[in-house]
């Protein structure tokens, strides 16, 4: 009998990322030196605090078996001494917090917790494709918010038609945000906050960029709106801000019947995140204020001046990020997203990725990752300066 894949795979749109990776791997194969912005994974190592509290916990035998469910209850606190001290929000760590074994599984898996087939879920265009792919996976309608640069790269709330807003039962909002680097202000969720309650909406909020702030404003969470906690979640990984992509640490914090309804899918698909890995994780958060995390924010910042001013000089439109570790640019007149990274590839041995890749609302866009060290992201500026558009 032959194979078929599901229906839900095939609902799911292209992933345009297949594709770069593709040709990324058959120039390395070919011999060329590729210069790779295109994933986003810290090149730095984990901080050593924070590996040193993981070779201690994994030693012990108390830890080595299943954890629990909800997460540790160490880690919990730890997290909710970092909200109260960050954020100034009081967290219950029992009620409010659910670990999560990084926040991509939990914001997947979100869908499936609180939509039914054939409900509306209000999602960001470009954005992370996560909250499109869960939509479906759990039999959802994806309704699209289309993002654009003279709002700041934030959702029309008032656009969205009544019917919709009436249908709807989750909307994703993504700030810091990937891919733009945008940030969101107080005065911004609170408006998100009352259109939730207005419509009897959830929000989840991923603030996976958030101690990532490339300026002197450190981003918010929307828990701090008043009356937050009652519409929201917000989900926070430790994968960029700790350098520990490779750990799959995170946790979503905020509406207690909502986490507690991702916690039941969770319980039925997965056994929880390792608990030493939860004892490194606590040991981040107890340390979030250490000068290893600014010297990671000084370099981003570096390097964010140099890409930006190369991606100048070579024709692209170019804003610096407020946060996250990534450059949005707008491509040379005359070319769409994918021509584009194509041809810095082919031509430079550039790694970039289409903005297309993010949605509809992405194309005449590339990103960029901040995760190449200053000089060798001056050679590609050097390699950018040779191309002709």
């Amino acid at each position: 009998m032959p194979f078929r894949e599901s229906d839900r795979l095939k609902a799911l749109p292209p992933y345009l990322f297949v594709d770069i990776d593709r040709r990324r791997r058959a120039a390395i194969a070919a011999g060329k030196d590729v210069i790779n912005f295109g994933v986003g994974d810290p090149d730095q190592p984990t901080h050593a605090f924070i590996i040193d509290r993981m070779a201690r916990a994994i030693r012990d035998p108390a830890l080595h078996r299943y954890p629990f469910d909800q997460g540790s209850p160490a880690f919990r606190r730890q997290v909710a001494a970092f909200f109260q001290r960050r954020y100034g929000v009081d967290l219950d760590p029992d009620r409010e917090i659910l670990t999560l074994i990084g926040s991509k599984e939990g914001i997947g898996h979100l869908p499936l917790a609180i939509v039914n087939p054939g409900q509306t879920v209000l999602i960001p265009d470009p954005g992370y494709p996560v909250y499109r792919a869960g939509t479906i996976f759990a039999g959802g309608t994806p309704w699209t918010m289309r993002l654009c640069e003279r709002n700041g790269w934030l959702p029309d709330l008032a656009a969205i038609p009544s019917d919709v807003a009436r249908q709807a039962v989750l909307m994703f909002l993504n700030y810091p945000n990937n891919p733009t680097g945008a940030t969101a202000s107080r005065h911004f969720y609170a408006r998100a906050v009352a259109f939730a309650r207005e419509h009897d909406l959830i929000i989840a909020q991923d603030a996976a960029y958030n101690e990532l702030y490339l300026t002197d404003q450190r981003p918010p969470s929307i828990l701090e709106i008043p009356g937050a906690k009652d519409v929201a979640i917000e989900f926070h990984s430790l994968s960029k801000t700790f350098n520990m992509t490779g750990w799959r640490l995170g946790f979503a914090a905020g509406h207690p019947g909502v986490l507690a309804a991702l916690g039941r899918v969770k319980s039925n698909l997965d056994s929880g995140a390792f608990t030493a890995i939860q004892e490194a994780g606590g040991a981040a958060y107890a340390g979030s204020d250490r000068p290893e995390i600014e010297h990671m924010r000084a370099l981003y910042r570096a390097r964010s001046e140099v890409l930006c001013e190369g991606l100048r000089a070579a024709g692209f439109r170019v804003t610096p990020p407020q946060a996250t570790f990534y450059i949005w640019a707008g491509v040379p007149h005359g070319h769409d997203s994918m021509q584009v990274a194509h041809k810095l590839l082919e031509e430079a041995f550039i790694v970039c990725i289409p903005g297309i890749g993010f949605g509809e609302a992405g194309e005449g866009y590339v990103r960029f990752a901040l995760t190449v060290d200053v000089d060798r992201t001056r050679e590609a500026m050097q390699r950018l300066r040779g191309l002709t558009w």
